[in-house]
């Protein structure tokens, strides 16, 4: 294949801050943007020399974008499957069609990942309130997930008993949801893996997570887990984004459990929260990764060069009393600033990230959540931002 070269243009289905900080890193390698959005003042809106305003769904506006673009690649999986289709007669689409089929719906992902004999947790998928109650009779505490969407913790029902299972059926199903058995945690990890047309991959060392209600809170790496863990998580991410088929990014989200299991949870063809840090502590961030995957570029080294952490800025940083605490903030050693342009402050929405290095994996993450809690101080009822000890599931 022949690599597209700067000076090419790249289209972007979606102009979230994924586009954004990807549309950054481009700009960076010499390459146009174009970006499709629903929304007309959407964060990659600054960075795009054009912004197409068009719902998902819209085929014609696909076209559009399509036509004017070299590649084009997604920040976000649910595009309609003939807006797919539409881009990919007229230009190279990166990812295919068929990886992001598998993936925008979460039924259709467990049961390929379950066909495919990766390790997952019990799950059904569910067609009626009543099977929904069966589930939970024959697997106890489970968690009921829309199967479209529902990002960050929205369209997740906690289910403990079978007479709450007609709530949480009106509340996430239409046709059919995804009932997955509640499994004991010990930590969670994410590993993520770019791979270029000729299935060349690079595989990027497990970022550790912690979320509170659904949500990302910080995001830290190296993971301080064990090397025969870091091992079987990165083996098992790539063998996924090679049997899928994958071309650009995918972040395989996981659980490892108290009994030391890796069980897989979601996969994302895209960029990925939990690897924000890699622009601060990688020798390729994730952004550029992508990159250089979709214009079939040599792929960049994912060697640590620093420790590094994040913690995400949500909406009710700017819903306080009193306004951020920025300049206390970026007094803590290390740390940076990003937001991501977005106007109209809500909770729960993603408006940037708070990013640190560090001389250990610890330090890097006390410093991030330092400066949190500088910025915010006003929130920290409602964040989880507590420091672990990162070390302790080394034993």
């Amino acid at each position: 294949m022949t690599p597209i070269l700067p000076g090419a243009t790249i289209g972007f289905l979606g102009g979230g801050q994924l586009g954004r900080m990807t549309a950054f890193a481009a700009r960076s390698m010499g390459y146009d943007i174009h970006v499709l959005d629903p929304d007309a003042t959407c964060a990659t809106k600054a960075v795009a020399s054009r912004t197409i305003t068009a719902p998902f769904h819209d085929v014609e506006a696909a076209i559009a974008l399509a036509k004017g673009c070299d590649v084009v690649t997604l920040e976000i999986e649910q595009i309609h499957p003939d807006v797919l289709d539409a881009v990919a007669a007229h230009t190279a689409l990166r990812p295919g069609r068929a990886p992001v089929y598998i993936i925008q719906d979460r039924i259709r992902q467990k049961q390929w990942l379950q066909a495919q004999g990766f390790p997952l947790g019990a799950f059904v998928a569910a067609t009626s309130a009543a099977e929904v109650a069966d589930a939970i009779r024959v697997h106890g505490a489970c968690i009921a997930k829309s199967t479209h969407g529902g990002y960050d913790g929205r369209g997740q029902v906690r289910l403990r008993e079978p007479d709450q299972a007609a709530d949480a059926w009106d509340a996430v199903g239409s046709r059919e949801c995804l009932v997955e058995q509640m499994v004991a945690i010990d930590y969670e990890i994410s590993v993520m893996v770019a791979r270029r047309p000729n299935g060349e991959m690079a595989v990027y060392p497990p970022s550790r997570n912690h979320h509170t209600s659904g949500i990302l809170t910080w995001a830290v790496m190296p993971a301080e887990i064990s090397a025969a863990m870091t091992a079987q998580a990165q083996a098992l991410a790539a063998a996924i984004a090679e049997r899928i088929g994958i071309v650009g990014l995918l972040a395989v989200e996981c659980f490892v459990t108290t009994d030391g299991t890796l069980l897989v949870n979601e996969l994302a063809p895209r960029p990925h929260n939990s690897y924000h840090h890699s622009e601060r502590g990688v020798a390729t961030s994730q952004f550029e990764q992508l990159v250089r995957a979709v214009c079939d570029l040599p792929l960049g080294s994912t060697a640590i060069h620093a420790p590094s952490a994040i913690v995400n800025l949500l909406g009710e940083v700017w819903l306080q009393q009193e306004p951020p605490h920025t300049t206390h903030a970026l007094e803590v050693p290390g740390t940076r600033l990003h937001l991501y342009g977005k106007a109209g402050a809500r909770g729960g929405r993603k408006m940037g990230h708070l990013s640190a290095v560090g001389e250990s994996a610890q330090q890097a993450l006390g410093r991030v959540l330092e400066s949190y809690r500088r910025l915010s101080p006003g929130t920290m009822a409602s964040f989880d931002v507590h420091e672990p000890v990162l070390t302790h599931t080394l034993t």
